[in-house]
């Protein structure tokens, strides 16, 4: 209400803008929710009531002693978790996907081998019922959202469950579900495609299919003599288990976009629908500001490359990179991938001035991202790929000038104190600091590129010095402190970006001059080359000061 009323009387003397600048709107109930201890202590409790129903409901025998035995599987679970994924357990939204997904597999499981053993179609025997059953719903769908070490943690689980569900714990059932989750798995370690997923689905189910051979669950079949099996039967039982695979990978499939929108989770499918060029931004980009458009196709090859390297989200890296300088859009021109040379607009600006410009880049991008509804890693990677870090072209001039302003003072008999001192704070952006390894490989990959852009001649030599002294720069001035980037890490960074740099500033052999048949008259030749006339200004700033 204050803030409204001060608003107000700045706008009245003219010294307030009436634009606001976008922020991003945070749910603090949502947010209270996310990390609640009761409403985990819910979604557990509710889980742990999801399988007393399923184990008690039904005709089948000692239900209390397979309850109990699930409850020990079910502390187990929660242990597992809480160690070996500490990030997923504080948060109450990635609690009930997985818990929530293995209960769906654990009811659908249920609902067709009651069905199966009810007879209650036609066609539905109880030894079909086993086939049918889908087996890696769950390791599916948590592979493909949360990555390969909850797709396993699901299939070891609901396999174990599964197997107490009815009756006494079924070790076909266990070991068939074990299989097919370990495949799925397997074949969705790099989800690129929603065609991969179908081709998952097909894996799955010749997996299901060879285990349930092994455990003769299709057939009898006998070799000898090969005429007295049922080959039709055995026909349509292959043909269920091959279809359950493909089917379960479908529903999946079907349901990942709602998924996604629903936890906030982008998987690398997604990721590649982002990357198209066509977005409205990035067009704007290509006219109004085409020297940061290529600037960040090149950032995105170094990024991508890197991250391949050191196993982070490459494809993350790529469509971040496509946006991470699209706040340069408000004013492309003082920034000198986009400048034409014959001014320099910063000649007329003060230091501080031109330095709050280039800083302000940072705020636009999250506004124009904001307002084109881009994904939050995005947002994020915008705010964070300048870190806090020193905007050193301009502070440099600031204290030039400062130290002509004194040593002109002491002639003009100007006094210290009135000669302005320069704040290192105002020529830092103002962060956070990269907070992810993707974050971090895009925020070298900026400046690497920025800078290989001022070298004369590039050899391996200087390329190589030049990665190393960035990277060494950015750890010296605690860029790297808040991301989980090891040196290790770093060192294969600076191998990738050194062999991706070299293979892009490559030198070429100079070809030999012909002459041409049409030769130009003497007027032509005479002419002067209007672009070798344009010069860089000698006071532009170097590509590496944005």
């Amino acid at each position: 209400m204050f803030d409204f009323l001060r608003r107000r009387r700045l706008l009245r003397r003219g010294l307030a803008s009436k634009k606001t600048r976008r922020r991003r709107t945070r749910n603090e109930l949502l947010r209270g929710l996310e990390s609640a201890s009761y409403v985990k202590v819910f979604i557990l409790a509710a889980f742990i009531a999801g399988l007393a129903f399923l184990i008690f409901s039904g005709q089948q025998p000692e239900p209390t002693k397979n309850f109990v035995i699930a409850l020990l599987f079910f502390a187990a679970a929660i242990v597992q978790l809480w160690i070996n994924r500490p990030g997923t357990f504080s948060q109450n939204s990635r609690v009930f996907l997985v818990f929530g997904t293995i209960f769906v597999q654990l009811a659908a499981t249920k609902v067709i081998l009651v069905l199966s053993s009810e007879q209650a179609f036609k066609f539905l025997t109880p030894e079909m019922g086993w086939l049918l059953a889908p087996y890696a719903f769950a390791p599916l769908v948590l592979s493909v959202l949360l990555g390969r070490d909850h797709g396993l943690y699901a299939a070891v689980f609901v396999s174990l469950w599964s197997s107490v569900l009815f009756g006494r714990i079924d070790a076909s059932l266990l070991v068939i579900s074990l299989i097919s989750g370990f495949t799925a798995v397997y074949l969705t370690l790099q989800v690129r495609r929603r065609a991969q997923l179908i081709r998952a689905g097909v894996g799955v189910g010749v997996a299901i299919w060879l285990s349930s051979l092994s455990f003769g669950m299709i057939g009898p079949i006998n070799l000898f003599p090969p005429m007295d099996n049922d080959w039709g039967m055995i026909g349509v039982q292959s043909a269920l288990t091959l279809g359950n695979g493909i089917v379960t990978a479908m529903i999946v499939g079907g349901a990942l976009p709602m998924l996604e929108q629903l936890f906030q989770i982008t998987t690398d499918v997604s990721w590649l629908e982002l990357s198209d060029l066509n977005h409205p931004l990035l067009r704007r980009m290509t006219i109004e500001a085409p020297g940061t458009y290529h600037h960040s196709l090149v950032v995105a090859n170094l990024a991508e490359g890197a991250a391949e390297k050191i196993g982070a989200n490459a494809t993350l890296c790529r469509v971040c990179s496509y946006f991470h300088d699209v706040g340069k859009l408000v004013k492309p021109d003082y920034f000198t991938e986009n400048m034409n040379f014959e001014r320099n607009p910063h000649d007329d600006l003060a230091p501080s001035m031109s330095a709050l410009i280039i800083i302000a880049h940072v705020k636009e991008g999250v506004d124009l991202a904001l307002k084109n509804k881009l994904n939050q890693r995005i947002i994020d990677i915008i705010q964070e790929h300048h870190g806090t870090s020193l905007v050193y072209y301009f502070y440099q001039r600031a204290i030039q000038q400062q130290e002509d302003a004194r040593a002109g003072g002491k002639i003009m008999n100007i006094r210290k104190e009135d000669i302005p001192e320069v704040q290192e704070e105002s020529f830092r952006y103002t962060g956070p600091k990269p907070q992810t390894k993707e974050s971090a490989i895009v925020s070298l990959a900026d400046i690497v590129e920025s800078a290989s852009r001022s070298l004369e001649k590039p050899t391996p030599q200087k390329i190589e010095q030049l990665v190393n002294e960035l990277i060494e720069e950015r750890i010296a001035d605690g860029q790297l402190d808040e991301c989980d980037l090891t040196l290790g890490e770093l060192r294969v960074i600076a191998k990738r970006f050194r062999f991706t740099l070299m293979t892009m500033l490559h030198t070429r052999i100079a070809y030999p001059k012909h002459e041409s048949k049409f030769m130009p008259s003497d007027d032509d030749r005479l002419r002067p080359d209007v672009m070798a006339s344009l010069r860089k200004p000698a006071s532009a700033p170097p590509v590496s000061a944005a």
